[in-house]
């Protein structure tokens, strides 16, 4: 990616005492065609460039430069800014339920959608007071077909019987804790009968893996057999050649939803409000669509049919998407994290 749309984020996190006295960096933002975007790395990133900034905000004229990092870090700097009267990023990439724990904190602006003409096609359940979707999946079954039959629930897959052959991300601890919960009878507010279930399947060889990328690896090695993750994910990695299958799980499907948000003191939130736009464009939605194979969030972004049966679900498989409850995770995020690296990782 061109030094244009990238910042080193020690850049952007260090000078701390630049930062608190309103110089350095903040000064920069005052430029009104410059925005700066809070995001992932990797990927992710480098799509955010290709389709949306490059193609649709560039030509009129606005500078991006990205904050990159994971969400947690990102997050504790929007909150660690609050008291300034200026922060540091004018948008923030973070998931649905993150977009509520930083709305509980107060660090994000209540939005005007009257300033993003785009979001007039946007799925309701996607539009939040205090953030905007941009993409989304849901929690599916990942198999080998080669190696497996094809499980059928979470609780297939969430099994000790799978051995070494089972997969789990490490970085996707609460949502694979909410699988293994709807598996052992709880449910999107109530993860706690799953782990007894985890704990098995660590005992029986489960393998952990640090990141997405690392279990598709392993995927493709063959090293196991199965696991949970994003449909979309799995559309990618479909994509690149890995031998691997999706089943929407029968105690339902949890969805993912990818949005940003606008830090209360973003420096230039015209630039934000045109960022939030342009994401939602019909062009940039269906790009995201074929590159990363998450659904679009607006109704008039038109995705081939054969793309929409890899990337979507079918009508039947929609009754059971399921919304996550995101102020039991946010309420529970510290306890989750630390069962998770204490007793189940140990």
């Amino acid at each position: 990616m061109s030094n244009r749309y990238t910042i080193q984020r020690r850049g952007l996190l260090g000078g701390g005492a630049a930062l608190a006295a309103g110089a350095a960096f903040p000064a920069l933002a005052q430029d009104n065609k410059r925005i700066v975007v809070g995001t992932w790395g990797g990927d992710y990133s480098r799509l955010l460039a290709k389709n949306i900034e490059t193609p649709i905000l560039v030509p009129k004229g606005w500078d991006v430069v990205k904050d990159e990092a994971n969400d947690p870090p990102r997050r504790a700097k929007v909150l660690a800014e609050r008291s300034l009267r200026r922060g540091t990023s004018d948008i923030q990439g973070v998931s649905a339920a993150n977009m509520y724990e930083m709305n509980e904190q107060g660090t994000i602006e209540q939005l005007d959608y009257s300033k993003i003409p785009n979001a007039a096609n946007l799925i309701p359940a996607m539009k939040y007071p205090y953030g905007v979707g941009h993409i989304f999946s849901g929690k599916v079954i990942l198999y080998n077909p080669k190696l497996m039959a094809a499980p059928a629930s979470f609780a297939d897959t969430l099994d000790p019987k799978h051995g070494a052959k089972l997969g789990i991300i490490d970085i996707q601890y609460q949502y694979t804790m909410l699988a293994a919960g709807m598996a052992s009878g709880g449910s999107v507010s109530n993860f706690e009968p799953g782990k007894e279930r985890l704990i098995a399947c660590k005992k029986a060889g489960a393998r952990i893996y640090p990141s997405n990328e690392a279990f598709a690896q392993a995927l493709k090695t063959e090293e196991i057999a199965c696991g949970i993750m994003w449909k979309a994910r799995a559309v990618q990695w479909q994509n690149a050649g890995i031998n691997v299958s999706t089943v929407a799980p029968k105690e339902g499907v949890p969805m993912y939803i990818s949005g940003f948000v606008m830090p209360k003191n973003a420096p230039n939130k015209a630039g934000g409000y045109a960022w939030l736009d342009a994401m939602l464009a019909p062009s940039a939605q269906e790009a995201f669509a074929i590159d990363m194979g998450y659904n679009p969030t607006v109704k008039n972004a038109k995705v081939a049919p054969d793309l929409r049966e890899r990337i979507g679900f079918t009508e039947e498989e929609q009754k059971r998407l399921v919304d996550l409850d995101y102020g039991y995770m946010a309420k529970n995020d510290s306890a989750f994290k630390e069962w998770w690296d204490k007793s189940f990782k140990g």
